[in-house]
């Protein structure tokens, strides 16, 4: 659990660090180049839409392991638009409180209990 936690905190740094220097050189006009690169059917359209599905089953998880109560929407909405650093984040605080549990962490402690 410490190596996956220390991942978690180098994905949300690092990704972090690179977002801000982009921003500062480009501003913030994500979406019209995220989706102008998917309508030119180049390979960056494909990653982008490849990544997109990642953050739609991001957003979902979150919200499933909610059992899509009114936060686990929120908290799914946040997962699908804030993408690795929100996700990496979530994960992090969810390792803590459930103690290093991992199928408490990924299933939620009500779904985890009911599989023992």
């Amino acid at each position: 659990m410490p190596l996956f936690r220390a991942l978690l905190v180098a994905i949300i740094l690092i990704v972090g660090v690179y977002t801000s220097i982009t921003i500062s050189s480009h501003g913030i006009g994500l979406y019209a180049v995220f989706f102008g690169d998917m309508a030119e059917m180049t390979w960056r359209g494909q990653f982008n839409l490849d990544f997109l599905c990642f953050l739609i089953l991001s957003g979902v998880w979150v919200a499933w392991r909610h059992e899509f109560t009114a936060t686990g929407l929120v908290l799914g909405f946040a997962a699908f638009n804030l993408g690795a650093p929100f996700l990496a984040g979530y994960l992090l605080v969810q390792s803590y409180r459930t103690n290093g549990n991992v199928p408490a962490m990924l299933l939620g402690e009500a779904r985890a209990a009911r599989t023992r």
